[in-house]
């Protein structure tokens, strides 16, 4: 990067109030964050929310949670729409000095109507700008003819408040998607036009879906929103978007928002289109839930679970197996949303409800009596006793393990296992005494026992 660069950094976050921030535009964001904080530089959030129709106040609050939430941060915050006056001036300023000229033309939006359009004279020239990852780019403005710059003189195009904005609020550098690269050369017209400095550009590369289509809705998630509510922990969405189309020019993958600050260059920019690829980021996820503490996640955990549970651990008892069964569920979780549905499907309802086995469940595929298992029960039933009220899950697994091995694995542990959980599948019947207590282990295999004989 240029020296010049350094002493001087001021870039903008121009989300569009019109929706929940899209995924890639995030990635966008990401970018210029990161950029400013490496070089000490300044964060303009600019809500551009001139399009009055689409524009939603809650949008932009959602927005603003969520990149707060993402670990964005801003210096200054403003609206477009609130800087009117200040575009009406410079639009004013330009047909003043005979730059631009009003001009009377159909309307786009109401057919048969007329409306005095802004249009800027166009000098028809060469334009050359230096883009920071894609080298020297050159476009002929005379195709573009006298460009619109307002619908009136109180209502300017897009093209040209964001060129007014950046000017007057000192932005030195525009880092956005290869899309724009189109836009460049009628926003230097206008820049010069108004005697603005010119910006540096960084033309990011577009990102597309592993079929090398636009990412989609089909694709999964697309707006920030979806992922935060869906259960993505930030640490994760920050880690996984910073490596689409960015390379530290090393192999490692796992960095902190810091890490990334200190590492993050232009010069690691690809110029081809970055992937999502959302198993990469599921991965990424389940890595980061894994380092979640104890106690972080046992919050999350209880947010997420349904009423009829959380409503139980105010007891002492449930609250304990609540504890114990949370590394059963942080083991079992990839995004935060696996822990409702694996709930709502009755995943852990064996560690607050007592079960009601069908006899026939009891037994093992081989043994299909329930003469068979009976006495197995019986002798479990001895040996669990014999263990401490909490009996770790190796403490249960070295207790029965023993006869399990005489008897037979399956003949032993699937019945343990149903009697225990109600479930076919459920953690392994060492865990579940752990989950579940000694005593309430042989409150269960006797519940099982005494259906056998019934």
């Amino acid at each position: 990067m240029n020296a010049k660069h350094d002493s001087h950094v001021i870039v903008r976050f121009p989300p569009s109030p019109t929706g929940y921030v899209h995924i890639g535009n995030v990635r966008t964001l990401l970018f210029s964050y990161l950029f400013a904080k490496k070089h000490g530089g300044r964060i303009i959030f600019r809500s551009e929310d001139t399009d009055r129709a689409r524009s939603k106040r809650e949008y932009e609050s959602a927005n603003l949670d969520d990149l707060a939430w993402l670990g964005l941060s801003w210096d200054e915050f403003h609206r477009q729409s609130e800087r009117k006056d200040i575009h009406q001036t410079y639009l004013e300023k330009l047909v003043g000095e005979g730059k631009a000229y009003l001009s009377k033309e159909e309307s786009k939006l109401t057919p048969g109507e007329t409306a005095e359009v802004v249009r800027l004279k166009n000098p028809g020239k060469i334009i050359t700008f230096v883009d920071e990852i894609r080298g020297e780019i050159t476009f002929d403005t005379t195709e573009l003819g006298d460009i619109v710059i307002a619908r009136a003189i109180d209502d300017p195009v897009y093209h040209f408040a964001v060129v007014a904005d950046d000017s007057d609020m000192g932005v030195t550098h525009i880092i956005r998607g290869e899309e724009h690269i189109s836009n460049t050369p009628r926003q230097i017209l206008i820049q010069e036009a108004i005697g603005a400095p010119r910006p540096v550009y960084a033309h990011l590369p577009i990102i597309l879906a592993p079929d090398r289509k636009k990412l989609s809705k089909r694709h999964g998630a697309t707006s920030l929103h979806e992922y935060r509510e869906t259960g993505y922990l930030k640490e994760a969405l920050t880690n996984f978007l910073a490596l689409i189309g960015w390379s530290p020019g090393t192999d490692e993958e796992f960095f902190t928002l810091p890490e990334l600050v200190e590492r993050f260059d232009f010069g690691g920019i690809q110029k081809s289109a970055g992937v999502f690829n959302i198993d990469k980021l599921l991965w990424f996820n389940r890595e980061y839930v894994k380092k979640i503490p104890e106690t972080d996640f046992k919050a999350l955990a209880a947010h997420r679970l349904p009423e009829r549970i959380t409503s139980l651990l105010s007891e002492v008892e449930h609250a304990g197996r609540f504890e114990r069964l949370l590394p059963t569920i942080q083991d079992r979780t990839t995004i935060l949303a696996d822990i409702s549905r694996d709930a709502e499907a009755g995943e852990y309802d064996f560690a607050f409800f007592a079960p009601n086995p069908p006899t026939a469940t009891l037994a093992w595929k081989k043994d299909p009596s329930p003469t068979v298992v009976l006495p197995r029960l019986e002798k479990l039933a001895g040996i669990i006793g014999a263990l401490p009220s909490f009996p770790t899950a190796d403490e249960a697994k070295e207790a029965v393990w023993e006869y399990a091995e005489q008897e037979g694995r399956g003949e032993v542990l699937w019945p343990l296992r149903v009697a225990l959980s109600g479930r076919e599948k459920s953690p392994d019947p060492f865990t579940l005494i752990y989950i579940l207590g000694r005593d309430e282990a042989l409150r269960r295999i006797a519940a099982a026992r005494a259906a056998l004989v019934v």
